[in-house]
């Protein structure tokens, strides 16, 4: 059995000692905030917004009881969609839309305003995988190139366990494609040298199409060891080797005649450090963990520890970059993603804490202040942000009245801690229905400090399945990309973003690619978010940031959006089309294949979630293909389901049995998974099914998602990880 936690009384406040020892020993010290500052600033906030935040979650569920009576009285009757809106109207949900206006948010760094590129999402309660992120920003093209599928095995070219010169050729050209592409040369190819260039009297002995393109460069031993260029306002960084150097791991020396080590590609522009969907923390000691990594980043300490191939390696945070320009004055590059933090939304409460009434702080609240303090510490090194902002994404709000709520707590926080009004800046989570179609005036109420806009393809999802639960039967998953909704959602995105003047003044971003190992598939597919307007995309590996940065090269987003500001306002009668099959026809093989793929998806994350507290991970579907799966697919994926069960086309029984029969195909996959090596060990669910938290906890999302809360996954993931975590 656990240890009982202990608690300190301080102000009214009930705190984990856990808490509050990080807080007074690691967070405060080095600060100008005084602990009585702090603790009576955090007492007074959380006893003055809890009610407010209480209210704003009752009338979520008011007006979801108002929509679900809607679609009640309106069963067996022909729906009428002018009906339907007037209602929304009438209740609140779609708000009057006021006057066009601009942002006015200032002090933003030139990651988030002029350098359009790949965001990486990654989970704070993973050192190492934050240091990986956080050094993603300057990637090998190289190896980018010969580990992933972009290379074809074909005709020798295989990875193999050693270097193989056929692929390592195969790279080579490649990247030398690349080069003339976005760096030609004036008569010639990049193919065509066979020699290392250099630069003497200030000039470089090859001779580009546009010069301007020649940034910097580097000398080692008054040879030329690195050539820094510039295209679409993302850096290349050619690397030369003299001395036979490896490329690529090569034991034979470097086969690259021109002698290039390799092609570094500026990639990860920005990182979001989550303390949301890709985490699994449920109370103090899990918090900390986060909180004490995000504290370590902004203090440039943060260290992993960790073997790699039998070799102890130790990984810290990069350093700028140092280059020399053409006349010979000194170029440093940041060197490292600009980090992001991702609070958690309004939802969800925490005992970390404890009101004077015993009830639990809102969890969103205490990560303002502690994620926002952390920032001091940056400000006097600028390791990060070099306008001493602090960058918060805020999720799953849900409409204007919520937006408004954060930029309370935001100034709450900013008296607190001895900041500037509007120091705090925050990106907007796009991924609610009653956030779409209020979008303008969620951004009006946070123009002074939105610097993101994002949309989230699963998570909106969710809440259009569950908000219109009880429309009817709901349309295969597969088949959600193409309704007319999502269609208008994306493009809402970027034409409301554009209108209030986001264009090299904040980020409007598009969703995740979820298979990290098919990356030959996203070169094709994803280029598709910068051709949408979109100047930042959230990619799952620095890898995946590497590749993805390319389509920067090709698109040049902000010229896109003076033609993308031109066309016609979407239609909001698109943006609430309900996706609902009136007339479903599917077979039964058509309806067993879809529960056997989101049960299947379901149960491999949650059994990692609630058994080993992995909130994110590459999870294999029921192909066997990688997915990046967090509480966002667990969402749509319980929801579908809950639908499908209200409307009759699947049984309990039914669906019960393909748990069952998916549960042990997810134990033979996680038996296998040698990535969850550094975890507890795995406990399968079947055979004994009712003594498995983690089966429960994936049946009662499904057999209860109706009745879950905007249909989210946190309250019965928490509530059976707590209980998992207390035997």
């Amino acid at each position: 059995m656990k240890k009982k936690e202990k608690f300190i009384k301080i102000h009214d406040l009930s705190v984990s000692s856990v808490l509050l020892n990080f807080i007074n020993n690691e967070l405060l010290p080095g600060t100008n905030i005084t602990k009585n500052r702090f603790w009576k600033g955090l007492n007074d906030t959380l006893h003055s917004l809890s009610p407010k935040n209480k209210k704003l979650l009752e009338t979520r569920e008011k007006i979801q009881k108002s929509i679900d009576s809607f679609h009640l009285e309106k069963k067996n009757k022909k729906f009428n969609f002018t009906e339907y809106k007037n209602f929304l109207k009438k209740i609140g949900y779609i708000k009057k839309e006021r006057k066009n206006f601009k942002i006015q948010t200032r002090n933003v760094d030139n990651e988030i305003s002029n350098i359009c590129g790949p965001q990486l999402v990654c989970p704070v309660s993973n050192a190492r995988f934050l240091l990986n992120a956080a050094n993603a920003r300057w990637v090998s093209l190289y190896d980018s190139l010969y580990g992933s599928n972009i290379i074809s095995e074909a005709k020798g070219a295989v990875k193999g366990k050693t270097y193989n010169p056929i692929r390592g050729k195969k790279v080579i050209e490649y990247a030398r494609n690349l080069l003339d592409k976005y760096i030609p040369l004036k008569n010639y190819s990049w193919k065509d040298l066979n020699k290392v260039p250099n630069i003497n009297n200030g000039k470089l002995n090859i001779e580009l199409k546009n010069k301007k393109q020649l940034i910097g460069y580097k000398k080692e031993r008054k040879k030329l060891s690195s050539l820094l260029f510039k295209n679409n306002n993302l850096h290349i960084d050619i690397l030369f080797d003299h001395n036979e150097k490896l490329e690529i791991n090569n034991p034979e020396g470097n086969q690259d005649p021109l002698k290039i080590h390799d092609v570094i590609i500026e990639s990860a522009i920005s990182t979001i450090c989550d303390h949301e969907d890709s985490v699994a923390a449920v109370d103090a000691e899990d918090k900390v963990i986060g909180y004490r990594n995000w504290l370590l980043l902004m203090k440039g300490t943060l260290v992993s520890k960790f073997s790699k191939k039998g070799k102890k390696v130790i990984r810290k945070l990069n350093s700028d970059r140092e280059y020399q320009s053409i006349n010979k004055t000194k170029i440093k590059l940041h060197g490292r993603s600009l980090l992001l933090n991702r609070n958690v939304g309004h939802l969800m409460t925490n005992h970390a804490i404890l009101l004077k009434d015993g009830s639990e702080c809102p969890e969103g609240i205490l990560d303002a202040f502690i994620t926002s303090a952390a920032c001091l510490h940056d400000f006097k090194r600028k390791g990060n942000s070099r306008t001493n902002s602090i960058y918060i994404v805020k999720p799953k709000m849900h409409g204007p009245e919520e937006c408004e709520f954060t930029n309370l707590i935001f100034e709450k926080v900013e008296k607190i801690l001895k900041l500037k009004r509007n120091q705090i800046l925050c990106g907007i989570m796009d991924e609610e229905r009653r956030t779409s179609v209020n979008l303008k005036e969620c951004i009006r109420v946070l123009k002074k400090r939105v610097f993101f806009i994002n949309t989230g393809f699963l998570d909106r999802t969710g809440d259009e399945i569950h908000t219109s639960m009880e429309a009817g039967p709901m349309v295969i998953k597969g088949d959600m990309k193409s309704t007319y909704w999502i269609k208008a959602y994306e493009n809402n995105n970027v034409n409301v973003g554009l209108m209030c003047g986001f264009s090299g003044k904040a980020q409007i971003g598009k969703g995740m690619w979820a298979m990290p190992d098919l990356l030959k598939e996203m070169m094709h597919q994803k280029i598709s978010h910068p051709l949408s307007g979109a100047n930042c995309a959230w990619v799952p590996s620095p890898t995946a940031a590497s590749l993805h940065a390319l389509h920067y090269h090709e698109v040049d987003v902000f010229s896109l959006h003076k033609t993308i500001k031109k066309r016609r306002a979407v239609n909001i009668d698109h943006l609430i089309t309900i996706p609902v099959n009136h007339n479903p026809k599917w077979s039964k093989e058509i309806i067993e294949k879809e529960l056997k793929n989101n049960c299947q998806g379901i149960l491999g994350y949650v059994v990692r979630w609630i058994d080993q507290s992995v909130g994110c991970s590459k999870v294999p579907d029921i192909n066997g293909i990688g997915l990046m799966e967090d509480r966002a697919t667990c969402r749509i994926s319980s929801q579908i389901i809950a639908n499908w069960l209200h409307h009759g086309i699947c049984s309990k029984k039914q669906v019960l049995e393909i748990m069952k029969k998916m549960a042990k195909i997810v134990d033979n996959q996680n038996l296998k998974d040698h990535g969850m090596k550094d975890h507890d060990p795995y406990q399968p669910m079947a055979p004994s099914f009712e003594k498995s938290v983690a089966f429960k906890a994936a049946c009662d999302l499904v057999f209860h998602g109706k009745y879950q809360p905007s249909g989210y996954t946190e309250p019965l993931l928490h509530f059976n990880r707590l209980i998992k975590k207390s035997v």
